[in-house]
């Protein structure tokens, strides 16, 4: 079970750490883990997302939690 750490964050193991988004293939820095409501054609639903900022710098990329991976140690 995650535990919440206010508004709607949620604490992870690679909270902080560089890792990989698997779908897009970007290296970052996972800043945040959140639980959040989108829309979909069928209504509203739950779903945890990753905030990614890239190593590089710029936006952070949001992705879904399965898909971030640690990058292996140098």
């Amino acid at each position: 079970m995650s535990t919440h750490l206010g508004f709607g964050h949620e604490a992870h193991p690679l909270l902080g750490h560089l890792v990989r988004d698997l779908a897009s293939g970007t290296e970052g820095r996972l800043m945040a883990v959140v639980l959040e409501e989108v829309d979909t054609l069928v209504g509203p639903r739950w779903t945890r997302r990753a905030y990614i900022r890239p190593a590089a710098g710029g936006t952070e990329l949001a992705t879904a939690v399965g898909n971030v991976h640690p990058l292996a140690a140098a």
